[in-house]
């Protein structure tokens, strides 16, 4: 693999994509004219180890395109006090390990991975891209929890995610973005957003990932009672909890089965509770729609993206259903471009703060 320096204005950046089964990469050529594609690939969980980078360098080579000159890390969560994508740098970090209990299926991970591409690229500068950053735009109303507000002041509040996806979104359409935009990113991890004239407004998720519409083994929304009853009732300790909510609930509790959406529409004909599982999804998710609808005041457009969202027209078709009573108006369905928004954000931040 041939290590280049572009020009001064350009950055050759390696995107990282953190799943919870496989890390996506990209590397793009980045530069104040446009993106260019150079390569994408994907390892899976077994190697996020030292050998990662070995695995990640050797498809770089096989592809014959130059060495990275920066690194960018999709972030899920910055917490309170990292609001807009930044050069990873010691403070960053400290602030990234206090934000991990507002993201603990992924902010390990995502801390880990920043180690070891420091340990493997000590030279080059890294960035982080925070999923929550598109989502600062949030109004007070929507915001701001019912709890006290003692507790708000420290943080505790409506973020949002897959701000990423968003973003990506929104910069696709260009000329072609409505005023009045729903996103329903669709995948394992599922939100729906409301976009006002390219801002978003409100969106399904709040303090964490776990909120909103029913995901592959989270619950979204449910009633804090129900919580409080297990505590109470079946002596569930707060581990016990973040396991039901986090890994055990959403499509694969309901089914039994698998909380893979592909997996379901297979084994719908036999167990009616994965063709049960499929259904309340659809139903969650068009209720989503119908809120963000009221909160736009109409829609002129509905993007679907995310894996479910890209790839299952009879999910898509499920959710529509007769979407008259809302007023017509467009459907797309947009690739997320994830990895390549981590790229332009890199680029952006290093433009700001200097290569070096």
């Amino acid at each position: 693999m041939e290590q280049v320096n572009p020009a001064a204005d350009r950055d050759v950046v390696l995107a990282l994509n953190s799943g919870s089964s496989s890390l996506k990469f990209g590397l793009y050529d980045v530069g104040p004219t446009g993106v260019v594609e150079l390569t994408t690939g994907a390892v899976e969980a077994m190697h996020f180890q030292d050998r990662m980078f070995e695995r990640i360098e050797a498809a770089l080579t096989e592809a014959k395109v130059p060495g990275p000159t920066a690194i960018g890390h999709r972030i899920v969560h910055g917490g309170p006090t990292l609001r807009r994508h930044s050069r990873i740098e010691d403070d960053v970090v400290a602030q990234l390990k206090e934000a991990v209990a507002l993201a603990p299926l992924h902010g390990p991970a995502s801390l880990a991975l920043i180690r070891l591409a420091e340990a493997h690229y000590p030279a080059l500068p890294q960035v982080a891209c925070f999923d929550t950053v598109f989502h600062t735009t949030l109004p007070e109303i929507a915001y701001v929890l019912p709890i006290p507000r003692a507790m708000s002041s420290d943080g505790v509040r409506r973020y949002g995610f897959h701000g990423l996806s968003c973003a990506s979104i929104v910069r696709q359409l260009g000329g072609e973005l409505p005023d009045r935009l729903i996103i329903a990113h669709l995948g394992n991890g599922a939100s729906v957003t409301a976009v006002k004239a390219g801002r978003s407004i409100d969106t399904s998720m709040g303090l964490t990932p776990t909120g909103g519409v029913v995901m592959g083994s989270r619950t979204g929304d449910l009633d804090p009672g129900v919580l409080l009853y297990l505590l109470r009732e079946k002596g569930l300790d707060g581990s016990a909890l973040e396991a039901l909510v986090d890994n055990q609930s959403g499509l694969l509790g309901i089914s039994g089965v698998s909380g893979d959406m592909r997996a379901l529409h297979l084994a719908a004909t036999e167990h009616p509770d994965a063709s049960l599982a499929i259904d309340i999804f659809c139903y969650s998710v068009r209720k989503q729609i119908g809120a963000m609808a009221a909160v736009l005041g109409g829609v002129d457009m509905l993007v679907f993206t995310g894996g479910i969202g890209e790839n299952d027209a009879a999910v898509r078709r499920s959710i529509l259903g007769d979407p008259g009573w809302v007023g017509n108006f467009a459907v797309r369905v947009i690739n997320a471009r994830e990895d390549e928004q981590i790229a332009r954000e890199t680029h952006i931040v290093l433009a700001d703060t200097g290569r070096l």
